[in-house]
This record gives C-alpha cells, structure tokens and sequence, in this order.
C-alpha cells in the first residue's frame, strides 16, 4: 500500500529511463494498488512494462463491498495478478480455498496469477517447510491451468525482515516446488527481502527464474539494480 497516483507516476518517470540497457527477455511488472492501475495504463501503453494488481475477487460481479473482479482488471490493460500474498493471508483471512479460486477468476479473465506461497518462521524452525509448502500448492492449483501461471516462493519470515533465505536454500525449495508441477516450465521466483546488494546472487541460482520485489522496489534506483541484474 504506496504510492498515490502523482506518486507513481513520478516513479515511472524516473524507472523508465532505467530500462534502456535490459536485456529484452526481461519481462518487468509493476503490481501498484488499485487506484494507480488506470494511470499507470495510459502511461505504459505500447511499452516494455507489464501492468499488474495486487488481489482479485473470484466473482465477476455480485455484492462484495470493496472487492475488484478480473473483468474490471483486463478491461484496463491490466495483464497479472497477485494472488495469495502472505500478507492477504496473514491479516486478511485468505485460505487455500479462495486462493484457489481467485486463482481460477484470474485466469478466467484472461490474466496471468501470481501465485504466493512460504512457511512462516514457525513452520520454518518445526521442520514443516517443505510439508506446509506442498499442502499449499495441492489445495491451491485445483483446476488450475499451469500453462497460464506464475509462483512466487516467499518465506515470509524473510519479508521485510532483513533476514534474507540463503540463495541455495531458496534454490533448493522452488526446486521442490517445481518437482511437484504437471509442468516443469511454470516460472517460479524468489520472494523475500530481495534488493540491490543480494540480486546477482539470488538470481544466479539455476532454479530461480526471477524475483518478486517489496521495500526495494519503491525507489526507482535500486529497483533499477535488481532489473538490471548481472
């Protein structure tokens, strides 16, 4: 939750300029909060940067106070979505259930979810990492097309934390999540105190394929460094 419309598009005045020198395979998307979609739209027709948001109901319609469909998503050009962020999960009752299908809405519409899931440092310290993580991607990816998908791995006792998984750990665990895929190819990335000074390593690990990006991406220089990874 940052950023008021003048805010991000002061931002992306200045990120834009970043992205002359990123190799072209790069696909770079920017999830703002709902009231910045519309404006960010406009300013990034016809660029190199995708659009996503940050939840999605799993209704097209209906009466659900405060809630956005997929519909009015695509209908502004929005391509990805968040879906099952540890943060939704934490404070706003998400379960695996309507992860599910919100999962299922998203693609319905037409956009790419961003699947989130991790253990918390409790399931971390008990040994049920790999047992919780499992669960999740069983109840979550019921019905769900994985050739229309991305996961995001954020253990989220490393979000915001400054306690950063080991880039082998990490490695080690999306490697898992990707054994347990009808389809291998799902881009999975690492989430979790990622920024400018640990983005090469975490992203020369064979496993990883990209990064979701939280505190670090708010300043348009060092989210500049972690794009521009080398």
């Amino acid at each position: 939750m940052y950023k008021t419309r003048a805010e991000s598009l002061e931002f992306l005045q200045g990120f834009m300029s970043c992205l002359t020198e990123t190799a072209d395979e790069r696909e770079v998307v920017l999830c703002v909060p709902f009231t910045d979609l519309s404006v960010l739209s406009k300013n990034l027709h016809g660029g190199r940067i995708r659009l996503g948001a940050q939840n999605v109901h799993w209704e097209e319609s209906g009466a659900f106070t405060g809630e956005i469909s997929g519909q009015m998503l695509a209908e502004i050009g929005v391509r990805y979505v968040i879906v099952g962020h540890s943060e939704r999960r934490q404070y706003f009752g998400e379960t695996d259930e309507t992860v599910n299908l919100r999962l299922k809405a998203a693609q319905k519409s037409g956009l790419v979810p961003i699947l989130c899931v991790g253990e918390t440092k409790q399931q971390r310290d008990a040994g049920e990492t790999e047992s919780h993580i499992l669960s999740q991607l069983a109840q979550d990816l019921v019905g769900v097309d994985q050739d229309n998908l991305v996961i995001a791995y954020e253990p989220i006792w490393a979000i915001g934390t400054g306690d950063t998984c080991e880039t082998k750990e990490a490695n080690r665990v999306i490697g898992l999540i990707r054994s347990k895929l009808k389809n291998p190819d799902v881009p999975i990335q690492y989430g979790g105190s990622v920024k400018a000074e640990n983005i090469d390593e975490v992203m020369a690990q064979p496993e990883i394929d990209g990064v979701l990006v939280g505190g670090a991406s708010l300043e348009a220089a060092s989210f500049d460094r972690i794009v521009n990874y080398q």
